[in-house]
């Protein structure tokens, strides 16, 4: 053990003497770039799929280019070719435990990503950000004259990695957030229309699908849900299905009461236009609660405000001659008994 630690003083010591003080911490960084630029080939590689040795009766598509060059939704579906050099990274970049994977996938949906690569850009996002943010971090300690100590180093590096890798995770987060608002806004509204729709003598179905069109300009979010919803309808999934998924994919409280709202009234056989209209009526007053809710709770956050912007000028101005003039008198006293 001794004679290792003597080896690596020495060899710090060699470093130190050929590039200046900062010349171990230029041989990591090159190490670490050559070790990160060996493994890329490696993670790159990609296995043999079994299912390109099976022929069908059709022409077969050798791969991205010839189904590109085929044409047509179908090639379109099967082949992803700006996805292609993602999935090879697949099983490097998402989780391999299903309940940290579906959680991931829950969160990205919700915040509206719903791709086929979404967890892997999302993972990849995490991973290079961290690692181009550390990269700064240990650069920032090279250019520095004098190397800083051990504490503030780790500080320096370690500080930007863990802001690059959260970066991606506290984006998700807020644009989730972003997207459950818009949706609970123009949830009220979209009742409404599909009220109006159902009582003119539409299905359901097709009122789902006109509310889409409809509030497409002003509630994005909530047009491609109903949609995704009338999508799948069409497609000859079961509607009840369609629904709760729906509700899994907004998170928000107000569609999981909506969706179970319908699914009773069609087990129940009950009027879907009661149900509507009546749920309706209460997002209504849930809406017009949440907006006195707040307008009460804006004089508490004024407040603050108005303590730190209105109370020291206002001292400022009431104290501030008097304590000039004490000042005045006490230099002045000072003065005459000198």
């Amino acid at each position: 053990m001794d004679s290792v630690v003597d080896t690596f003083s020495q060899s710090w010591d060699f470093l130190v003497a050929a590039f200046g003080p900062p010349g171990p911490y230029y041989v990591i960084f090159m190490l670490a770039a050559v070790l990160i630029a060996l493994s890329v080939p490696v993670l790159m590689r990609r296995r043999a799929d079994p299912f390109d040795r099976l022929g069908g009766s059709g022409p077969r598509v050798a791969g991205p280019a010839a189904a590109a060059a085929a044409g047509g939704d179908a090639a379109r579906l099967r082949y992803d070719s700006k996805n292609a050099n993602l999935e090879r990274l697949a099983p490097f970049l998402e989780p391999q435990n299903k309940e940290e994977y579906s959680a991931v996938r829950l969160l990205l949906m919700q915040a509206g990503y719903r791709s086929r690569s979404a967890v892997g850009t999302y993972h990849l996002a995490r991973f290079v950000l961290g690692m181009g943010f550390l990269a700064i971090g240990v650069l920032s300690v090279l250019v520095r004259e004098t190397p800083p100590s051990l504490p503030a180093m780790i500080f320096t590096i370690m500080v930007p990695g863990l802001v690059g890798y959260f970066m991606p995770q506290y984006w998700v987060v807020r644009r989730k957030q972003t997207r459950q608002e818009e949706i609970t806004n123009g949830f009220p509204d979209a009742l409404d229309l599909m009220l109006v729709c159902v009582e003119a003598g539409q299905s359901l179905d097709q009122a789902i699908m006109r509310v889409a069109r409809e509030i497409n300009v002003g509630f994005p979010a909530l047009a491609e849900e109903f949609e995704i919803v009338s999508n799948e309808v069409r497609a000859g999934k079961d509607r009840t299905n369609v629904l709760r998924d729906m509700s899994e994919r907004a998170g928000v409280a107000d569609i999981s009461a909506f969706v179970t709202v319908l699914i009773q009234s069609a087990r129940f056989g009950t009027s879907i236009s009661q149900a509507l209209r009546v749920y309706a009526a209460e997002m209504r007053d849930k809406r017009i609660m949440r907006a006195e809710e707040k307008a009460n709770v804006l004089p508490t956050k004024l407040t603050l405000g108005s303590m730190l912007f209105t109370v020291p000028p206002l001292l400022i101005i009431l104290i501030g001659p008097s304590l000039y003039e004490i000042f005045d008198v006490l230099t002045g006293a000072g003065a005459g008994g000198l």
